[in-house]
């Protein structure tokens, strides 16, 4: 008896795409618990609001460095071997930090060490995992399977945080980091058997500088590109000290510790998880423009810790950061897969994520002295205000307002002239 058509596995969700998004899943359950691990450690470790921020610091601050090279490495070799190298290291740096909160006091630095360590597998794994996915999904379902990929992703954040919330408060920080490392150990098995034969040989000739060379014009070429980059490069900067630091600290003081924080964040996840649902359904027509306006929510969490609000006026209120966010992340996904040529994804990824990523060691690390000096209270209306300032002046940019959704699938996108790039985008789409 042959199976229904309801049962039959979509077209677009074939066997590489299966396996990245099963090994997402696995991943998403240790990692967000352990973020929340983490500033806990570092806590019961009789740290205050700048050692976690200095926690916070060593792991992005290895992912800005190496990010670059990451993407011109993962567009050179196959990327399913980058992506498994650094899930190795992150395992290992995980099972240590583990093995140093449950055996005795970790000492900041060792911390530090360890989360750089995982920072520097993260900035190897993220281009590639992203230019892997955006060449495994081809034809007009696109954008579906980029909202599935992340409602499956986001929907294990919100156990990995709840979960990884209720952990530390039942039996603490270093079973959490455990967790995670066997996490590791698991989603870095599965895509071990990515399949990368659909991508063509890379050309011979050109060294490391030659790629990011390439990469850089490829990514200054376009203005939506760099302009919604530099965008993200300071909301993620404020975003990452409010979770990293300020989060955990008005959680302990103002809603009963860990366990409240890992629900908001988890109903952070349940938010995102609405909105990729949403965007299965939805396709908007100018991509960037819908998810450049679902970005203002992102203010919202910054304001509500600044109050504070109960602990369920703030879990509302991630749930909807959450599903204006994930509207923003499917669109910028499918707006990447349609531009950029696939030979170049990984580089282009980089540059994305250096962009969006660089300035979080710097606020991390001066969360905790902007607190002693201004005021928790204020930082966070800090926060909150700059994100609204630079999403309304990304959207003064023509080509991010006019960016539109193609009706028909084009395998690779040409690299813009000069003479394109004067054009609007909504003509040259």
């Amino acid at each position: 008896m042959k199976p229904t058509a309801s049962l039959r596995r979509p077209s677009w969700a074939g066997r590489n795409y299966s396996l990245l998004t099963a090994a997402a899943v696995v991943t998403n359950l240790g990692s967000h618990g352990a973020l929340i691990a983490a500033a806990f450690a570092v806590l019961e470790a009789g740290g205050d609001g700048g050692d976690v921020g200095l926690v916070a610091a060593a792991r992005t601050l290895p992912l800005v460095l190496f990010l670059l090279i990451g993407g011109a490495v993962a567009d050179r070799l196959p990327r399913h071997r980058v992506m498994v190298a650094a899930n190795a290291l992150n395992c290992v740096s995980q099972a240590a930090f583990a093995l140093l909160v449950l055996t005795g006091e970790p000492r900041l630095w060792q911390m530090m060490l360890l989360t750089a360590l995982g920072g520097t597998g993260h900035a190897f794994f993220s281009p590639a995992a992203e230019g892997m996915l955006l060449s495994t999904v081809s034809g007009e379902q696109a954008s579906r399977a980029f909202a599935v990929f992340r409602m499956a992703m986001q929907g294990a954040a919100v156990g990995g945080a709840a979960l990884g919330g209720a952990m530390v408060a039942a039996v603490g920080p270093g079973w959490v980091l455990a967790a995670d490392a066997v996490a590791f150990a698991v989603a870095g098995s599965l895509r071990a058997f990515l399949d990368v034969s659909h991508v063509a040989p890379r050309a011979p000739g050109g060294g490391l500088l030659s790629d990011l060379r390439e990469g850089w014009r490829e990514f200054t070429g376009r203005t939506w590109l760099w302009a919604v980059v530099v965008q993200f490069s300071l909301a993620n900067a404020v975003v990452g000290a409010a979770d990293a630091v300020y989060g955990p600290l008005v959680a302990r003081d103002h809603l009963g510790g860990a366990g409240p924080w890992g629900l908001a964040l988890g109903f952070f996840g349940a938010g995102t998880v609405a909105g990729a649902l949403l965007m299965t359904r939805w396709k908007p027509r100018r991509l960037l423009l819908a998810g450049t306006l679902c970005v203002f929510p992102l203010a919202l969490p910054s304001a509500a810790l600044a109050i504070p609000t109960s602990a369920g006026v703030l879990c509302a209120v991630m749930f909807l950061t959450g599903v204006t966010l994930e509207v923003f992340g499917v669109s910028w996904m499918t707006a990447l897969h349609q531009e950029i040529p696939e030979d170049k994804l990984s580089r282009v990824a980089a540059y994305d994520w250096f962009g969006s990523v660089a300035l979080l060691p710097l606020a991390t690390a001066l969360a905790g002295p902007a607190e002693s000096a201004f005021g928790r209270t204020p930082a966070l209306w800090g926060c909150a205000v700059l994100i609204v300032v630079v999403t309304a002046a990304v959207l003064c940019v023509p080509d991010v307002r006019n960016l539109r959704r193609r009706t028909k699938h084009v395998t690779t996108a040409p690299t813009p002239t000069p003479a394109d790039a004067e054009q609007p985008i909504s003509e040259r789409g």
